[in-house]
């Protein structure tokens, strides 16, 4: 059998792939959206997608994974984005460029505070979801602050990456959860946005400020 015929299997099946995983996905956040995410079991999940319970735990380890199925792609996002940025741009500066471009220019992944109420409100109503959502906020610390300290190996130990990881990271989550509480409040998606982008700039002020002048602004 020839490479073309392999590579061209390979294609099918893994479209076929990321085709049942989405399926699983949207099954399960209609659900969620619905119900609740403690009150909905995998079995239903299985069931709306019509796949087997071993084949949701296939493409989902965890309930919760389904959940924030797009984690994964977020990190993958920021990261890009330091790795990627202008030289002469720090990567803090980067990721405050990056909020301002995903408020502009949303994108279908990521449209902030135009469809994405009923995902804040169902997660904060799941013990489960909000125990998820410390975790995997720690885990991007420290693999944010890994890739600060791989920027600027000159620095005598990890304290300063971890404190910029974690002071951005804070200013992301508190921006995102004030927007939405804006958004709760009034129903105005333009004030909610104006909260977020607020919020994410005196955070990137106040982490350079914090950094004291230390060379983060490191080339790419």
């Amino acid at each position: 059998m020839s490479n073309t015929t392999n590579d061209a299997q390979m294609d099918r099946r893994t479209r076929k792939r990321l085709a049942t995983r989405q399926a699983i996905s949207d099954a399960a956040t209609c659900l969620f959206m619905e119900r609740g995410f403690d009150q909905v079991t995998i079995d239903e999940i299985a069931n709306a997608a019509d796949v087997g319970r071993m084949t949701v735990f296939n493409h989902f380890p965890r309930k919760e994974d389904m959940f924030f199925d797009r984690e994964e792609e977020a990190r993958n996002l920021a990261f890009d984005t330091i790795r990627s940025r202008p030289s002469g741009t720090s990567p803090i500066e980067a990721l405050g460029a990056l909020a301002h471009q995903m408020i502009e220019q949303p994108s279908e992944a990521f449209p902030l505070f135009e469809h994405t109420q009923a995902f804040v409100e169902t997660a904060l109503a799941s013990e489960t979801l909000k125990a998820r959502g410390r975790q995997m906020r720690d885990h991007f610390v420290q693999d944010l602050a890994a890739l600060f300290e791989k920027e600027h190996p000159d620095w005598d130990d990890d304290m300063l990456a971890y404190l910029a990881a974690g002071l951005i990271a804070s200013a992301w989550s508190t921006a995102f959860l004030r927007a939405h509480a804006e958004l709760s409040r009034t129903g105005d998606v333009q004030a909610a946005k104006r909260v977020f982008l607020a919020i994410i700039d005196r955070g990137i002020v106040g982490t350079l400020a914090a950094l004291d002048g230390r060379p983060l602004l490191g080339t790419t």
